[in-house]
Order: C-alpha cells, then sequence, then structure tokens
C-alpha cells in the first residue's frame, strides 16, 4: 500500500496510485442519495477485478453505516462487504474502508446528534471486530466540507444554516472520528487514520482580504482539532467559542489527540477561490454575502488572468502545517476527456514536485473510479447528470475510458501514450474566464508543473469535410477543446485518392483521422449511385486502409438509414441492417468494408441532426419559418432519433480518445417523429407551432424511400444527454450567437461541486 506512518522515513518509497469508489450516501430531507445504487456497484462484485486491473495499490472504500446497520449493529447485514473486502484483499488492493461518506448516518441520528460519536464508534468496533486485518480507515469523509454542505448552506441534512450548526455539525463530526479510531484500535492497534478533506485555498481583492483570511482558515479546522492543535491561542479561538463550541467539548479534543496517519487532501478546479467585493463584474450565479458583505465568489481559473500554481504550494503548506504522511485522496475534475487526463497528470506531477521540496506526499487518488451522478446539483436531485471516471457506466458493464489507461501506464512506469496530453487543461487557457480577467500576483503559473507532457511536436487530429456540418463542428469543438487538428477541403485531401491521402498524413503527422465528410444528399443518390458509392464508401474505405498502415485511430459516420424500419423500436448496434436506397447502401458498404480493413476503427451511427451553427437543419428551418408565422411542413409518420451537433461530436470526440472501436449508435435517446421534434423546439424556443403542418411522407415528396421508423437505441451505452436538455442548450447557444456573446459554459458541472 505503500503507506508508512514515520514522517521521514528511511527509504522514500515511489508515489503511490490509489482509486476511489464514489459512494457518497446524502439525505436530503427525507431522501437519501446513493451513488453506488446508480452506478452499479452495490450489485455488481466484478468490479472488483476491474478496480485491480488499473494498478491501484489501495481504494478508498465503503462499508457504510447507513447501508450496513441502518437499525443498528445487532442488525447489521454483513454479507455486502463480506464478499468485497477479502476480494479486494487476495487481489493485492488494500482497503481504505470508510463509513460515513458525506452521509450523516441512519434516520435516527444526524450531525448534530449528541449521540451521534458514541454510535458511530459503536458501529466502528463492530466494523473493526468483523474485519481485524483491515488496518486503514476513513471514519468520516470531509469533516469540514460535510459541515458546511449541511450546517452551513443547508443543502444536506439537517439543512443548517448559521456558524451554530456547521460548528456543532463539525465538532460531532471529529468527536465521532476520535472515538471510532479508539474502538477500531481497541481491535487493531496497528490501525491508521486518512483523514481526508478539501484543501481549498481562497484569493481575494484586498477589500476582502478578512473575509478570504477567515477562509484559508476554516478549511484546517478538522484536521486541527483532531491533531489538538485548538486552545485559546487558535486563530479562530473566539470564532468557534462564539459560534456556539464550549471551552469543555474543544479542550477535550487538545487532551484526546486523534492526528491523521495520513492527511488525505482532495482537490477539485472548485477548491481555489478568487472574492471580489465588486460583484457586479461577475455572473449573478457567483453573486454572494457572506456576514453582510456583498461579494462575488468564483471558481480562480475562471477569474485569474494568471493561472495559480495548482495543488503543489498547497501540498506544502499542508506538510508545514503538519508534518504528517499527506496523500491526494481525490483528483478529479468535471470535463471533457483530454481535460480528465490532464488534470490527473498535472496533480501527479504536483505531487512529484512536493515530493521534490520536501513533503512526505505518499499517494494521488483517481476519483471517481465509477465516476459520479448530479454533483453539478450537490446531489440534491436525480437529474442524470453523469461525469465519467475511468470507467463509464452508462453502458451494459463498465467501459474503461482513457483515464483507465492512464492509470495503468502511471501505475507501471511506462511511457505515457495518449497525444491529447500535449496541449493545456481548459483552466489554463485563454478562453477560461467568466468575467473580466483579474491581474493579480498572487497566483504565478508553474510552468515546470504545466511541462506534462514530453514532445518535439504536437500531434493533431486529420478532419476531412470542412465544408460540411459534420466538419465544421469538429473544427470548432477541437479548438475549444485544444484538440490539435486540420480540417482539411477535397482539394487538400481527396479521400477516394490513396496517394493524397498518404501525402496528407505525411505533412501533418497525426495521430487520427476523422472521416466527417461524404456525399450526404439521400434524394439525388438515387441518380448518382457511382458518386455516392465512391464519396462514401470507397473513400472511408481508403481511409481506414491509411490509417491501420500508419498505424492511427479513424473515425468515420454512418446513419439511421441503413434500416428498413420493420423493426419500429429503437435499433440497437447489432440489430440486421437492411437499407432502402442508395444512400443507406452507400453507407453500410462503408462499414462493412472500413471495419474489414481496420478492426481498431469507430463506426459512428447517427441521425436527424440538428445544431447552432448552420442554417440547413431541420430544427433551424422549421423554427426559423414558424417565428415569423410562415406555414412549415413535417412528416408526422416518420420516427426519428435526433442529434444535437455539439453533443455528438462532443461524445466522439471522447469516444476517439478512449480507443473505442467498432459501430456505437449516438443520439440524443428519443424516438419521435419530425412534426413532434418540431413541435419541441418550438415548446424550447417559445415559438408558436400554429404554422406546423403535419402531413404523411407521401406529401413531403421525396424521391428516396425512407424507413417509417429509423430511431436508435443502444446496447454499447446512452452517451448523449436528453432531447429536452439538448434543445434548451440549443435556444441558448443560437440567443447568444444572436447576441454575439459566448458565455463559455462547456464544464458546466463542475461549478457547483464545492460551491460556498
Amino acid at each position: 500500500m505503500d503507506i508508512h506512518t514515520d514522517s521521514q522515513p528511511a527509504a522514500t518509497p515511489d508515489l503511490a496510485l490509489w482509486g476511489g469508489l464514489e459512494c457518497t450516501v446524502n439525505r436530503v430531507r427525507d431522501n437519501y442519495f446513493s451513488q453506488m445504487d446508480r452506478n452499479g456497484h452495490a450489485g455488481r462484485l466484478q468490479d472488483i477485478e476491474r478496480f485491480a486491473s488499473l494498478g491501484i495499490g489501495a481504494i478508498r472504500y465503503p462499508v457504510l453505516w447507513e447501508r450496513t446497520a441502518p437499525d443498528g449493529v445487532d442488525q447489521a447485514d454483513w454479507s455486502w462487504a463480506d464478499e468485497r473486502l477479502p476480494a479486494l484483499r487476495q487481489l493485492g488492493v488494500n482497503p481504505i474502508v470508510g463509513l460515513v461518506h458525506h452521509g450523516s448516518g441512519p434516520r435516527h441520528t444526524s450531525l448534530i446528534d449528541p449521540a451521534f460519536p458514541e454510535l458511530l464508534a459503536e458501529y466502528a468496533g463492530a466494523v473493526a471486530a468483523r474485519y481485524p486485518w483491515v488496518e486503514y480507515y476513513t471514519p468520516v469523509n470531509e469533516i469540514c466540507t460535510t459541515a458546511r454542505f449541511s450546517g452551513l448552506a443547508g443543502v444536506w441534512y439537517p439543512h443548517g444554516g448559521d456558524e451554530a450548526t456547521f460548528i456543532r455539525a463539525l465538532l460531532v463530526q471529529c468527536r465521532a472520528t476520535v472515538l471510532s479510531m479508539r474502538a477500531i484500535r481497541a481491535v487493531n492497534p496497528d490501525a491508521k487514520l486518512v483523514q481526508t478533506d478539501d484543501l481549498s485555498k481562497t484569493y481575494g481583492t484586498p477589500e476582502m482580504e478578512q473575509i478570504s483570511s477567515f477562509f484559508n482558515e476554516r478549511r484546517w479546522l478538522a484536521w486541527d482539532l483532531l491533531c489538538g492543535m485548538i486552545d485559546e491561542g487558535h486563530t479562530l479561538w473566539n470564532y468557534l467559542r462564539e459560534s456556539g463550541a464550549g471551552e469543555q467539548e474543544l479542550r477535550w479534543f487538545r487532551d484526546n489527540p486523534c492526528p491523521p496517519d495520513v492527511v488525505g487532501v482532495n482537490y477539485y478546479i472548485t477548491s481555489e477561490r478568487w472574492l471580489d467585493h465588486r460583484p457586479e463584474r461577475y455572473p449573478e450565479t457567483h453573486r454572494h454575502v457572506f456576514r453582510g458583505v456583498p461579494h462575488a465568489d468564483i471558481e480562480a481559473p475562471r477569474a485569474l488572468a494568471t493561472p495559480t500554481p495548482g495543488i503543489a504550494p498547497l501540498l506544502m503548506e499542508t506538510w508545514e502545517r503538519y508534518g504528517l504522511p499527506i496523500a491526494i485522496t481525490e483528483a478529479h475534475i468535471d470535463a471533457n476527456r483530454e481535460d480528465q487526463l490532464r488534470w490527473l497528470l498535472e496533480i501527479w506531477n504536483s505531487a512529484q514536485k512536493a515530493r521534490q521540496q520536501g513533503a512526505d506526499v505518499r499517494a494521488v487518488t483517481v476519483w471517481a473510479l465509477l465516476g459520479s451522478f448530479d454533483w453539478n446539483c450537490l446531489v440534491t436531485e436525480c437529474r442524470g447528470y453523469y461525469e465519467p471516471g475511468p470507467f463509464d457506466v452508462r453502458g451494459p458493464a463498465p467501459r474503461p475510458t482513457a483515464l483507465a489507461t492512464l492509470m495503468r501506464e502511471l501505475a507501471s512506469k511506462r511511457p505515457l501514450s495518449n497525444p491529447v496530453l500535449q496541449g493545456e487543461g481548459w483552466w489554463r487557457r485563454p478562453g477560461r474566464f467568466w468575467c473580466k480577467p483579474i491581474a493579480t500576483r498572487t497566483a504565478v503559473a508553474d510552468i515546470a508543473v504545466r511541462s506534462q507532457f514530453k514532445s518535439t511536436r504536437v500531434q493533431p487530429i486529420l478532419i476531412s469535410g470542412a465544408t460540411g456540418t459534420l466538419g465544421s463542428a469538429f473544427k470548432r469543438i477541437c479548438e475549444k477543446r485544444n484538440l490539435a487538428c486540420h480540417v482539411l477541403t477535397r482539394q487538400e485531401m481527396d479521400i477516394t485518392d490513396p496517394a493524397s491521402v498518404d501525402a496528407a498524413i505525411v505533412r501533418f503527422k497525426p495521430w487520427a483521422i476523422v472521416n466527417a465528410g461524404g456525399y450526404v444528399r439521400v434524394d439525388e443518390a438515387e441518380a448518382d449511385p457511382e458518386r455516392c458509392m465512391r464519396e462514401n464508401t470507397l473513400g472511408p474505405t481508403v481511409l481506414a486502409l491509411a490509417a491501420i498502415r500508419h498505424a492511427l485511430r479513424f473515425m468515420t459516420f454512418s446513419t439511421d438509414l441503413v434500416f428498413d424500419g420493420g423493426k419500429e423500436q429503437p435499433y440497437i448496434e447489432s440489430d440486421a441492417a437492411n437499407p432502402l436506397g442508395v444512400y443507406g447502401r452507400s453507407k453500410l458498404e462503408a462499414e462493412r468494408r472500413v471495419l474489414d480493413a481496420d478492426p481498431q476503427a469507430l463506426v459512428i451511427r447517427t441521425s436527424a441532426f440538428f445544431g447552432p451553427w448552420d442554417q440547413h437543419n431541420f430544427v433551424t428551418q422549421a423554427l426559423n419559418a414558424l417565428d415569423v408565422g410562415l406555414p412549415f411542413q413535417a412528416a408526422r409518420d416518420v420516427t426519428v432519433s435526433p442529434t444535437y451537433v455539439p453533443d455528438l461530436v462532443n461524445v466522439a470526440l471522447d469516444l476517439l480518445i478512449d480507443r473505442e472501436r467498432g459501430v456505437w449508435h449516438l443520439t440524443n435517446g428519443e424516438a419521435l417523429s419530425w412534426a413532434e421534434l418540431a413541435r419541441r423546439a418550438c415548446a424550447a424556443a417559445g415559438v408558436s407551432s400554429e404554422q406546423l403542418q403535419e402531413v404523411s411522407i407521401e406529401e413531403c415528396g421525396h424521391v428516396a424511400r425512407r424507413p417509417g421508423y429509423s430511431a436508435m437505441g443502444s446496447e454499447r451505452g446512452l452517451l448523449l444527454p436528453s432531447l429536452d436538455d439538448a434543445l434548451k442548450r440549443y435556444v441558448e447557444a443560437v440567443q447568444e450567437r444572436a447576441n454575439g456573446v459566448s458565455l463559455g459554459h462547456e464544464q458546466a458541472g463542475e461549478a457547483a461541486h464545492y460551491a460556498r
């Protein structure tokens, strides 16, 4: 496990890689939200082997009080943990057992219940007796953060909204930790405490100095209490006393210290904050009042012109304050795949840098192995917002992502192989700001930490179809995601000419090719089958052969029109295809020839494009006509599955980075007619659908036959957001373009994770 308790070990072990399972069971009023029920691990023992495959030496693993003994220790059900803990041990993965994870205990108690500490300690002793070989424990995860959310912000039970409730929850959890470790050590004297919390840092304007200094002291409170460091000389002694902490209960921690054997620091993009006394300069969602002072509170990367150095200096602060071994116990960002990779590598390198400067940093923990749900609303509702991790659970079985590959490379010290690591994360890119950038000397980026992936050149993605809807969308989104790319016209690369394709590969030296072009005129294809087959079948085949020859990744696009409509329920990837027209036949033949030539290729079937960047898609045309009172015809008897182009491109790029292969269906996951789509778009945009004319497919005058039903589902995973969510974002994007603004909310979920 590579955990050592001496602050200066005789032989310094290598930096260890750990994993963490998001296992929150938080209570909101009378409702419990269980991450393990939603990520499926509650019923999936096979995940243990998946975790072990990552090369981790330890895992933060739950034996949660609320799940195991909700009605008391005497009625505990140990069967779940009995299967899993020994399985981890057999595979060489040491569990760091967590007992309460952002929870408040069973229904009969709470974080402000005076009996909570003794009740949890009783449970902790029972866990230790059941598993006496377990050495590492986190009785209560993120004590200070949980106290803030439950006692100050009021988002979790018991929904307090004042300093007194925050301090009461803090003291109760700290006392519960001390008593729990005492009960555990009565069974196993060698048991170790890994105490986790958010490692935050607050910067601000000079006018906010008093508040920012207070926040920077408050972040240490749980660790300070456990270390017995709080007495009359402590900076926050008066604050604690004024907030209801009794002198004797504070002295109890001084007399009963329980310092962590490992200080577990959790670090997110939201951990570093910027406070500004001029709230009007910032988005309304980031304007707050604290102790009567109006101000803005925003993630530092969204405001500071010069990025902060990141976690390395915060690790040094922690080391200098406590002199205890440190582990980064959560490292995660809610972002596109390449930025997840860049974030993990930056934190890994920062940990190595802190070690070089003398801090005893033991491990970096990748969080969360199965992803997490609805942290963008602080897990107060089930909205279906999912952030993948090393495994993506949106399919029939957890699917390893590029993060899993990176973890294995770090664990085995192999060269890092993913070329997207060559770019910088969004938190260091110019387009990250949500306000006018603030010039400050407080934060100075460490260039050495940023130079994570050594390469003499940046490999691009080569994209065909520069003038098409899909090609232009790829160009726009790759630039936004800082993925180097070249989008080529037919003159620059004729995909039907092997010599032209080879020349482009030699010139640009890509790591991947995306075929976003081709013949798209479905009706005209009936009279021009030779050209359609050349562009839609020969072209992708030539690209696939070149990709396999040059050892490149390859992705191409297909269509719902490979199906004949006879199924009348959403088609999945393995369903038999039987196209009705030339266009569908050209695409199906391309699929077969591409995958025969290059089994590693990725083929994306999609349907019914709409997006904010072109005027030719169905949704845009319908809204443009109906908004000015013109009639608009839409088929009522053809069922499709609409696809929002930005979602399609983003997820397709993630799959490409993940090195996925084979056929995938990507749509926004709903089957409806063209007429129904027009009505839904009108509702989202606030446009009257009175002039919408619902007609039959025969009345549309198409030359080529269309299937009456071509909606697509997936047996591999539904990865795109819902259609209603897509339509909402489409309307917002169109309005932004009309107003000439861009809010840059590409990481919409990350902003809420540790909001104050």
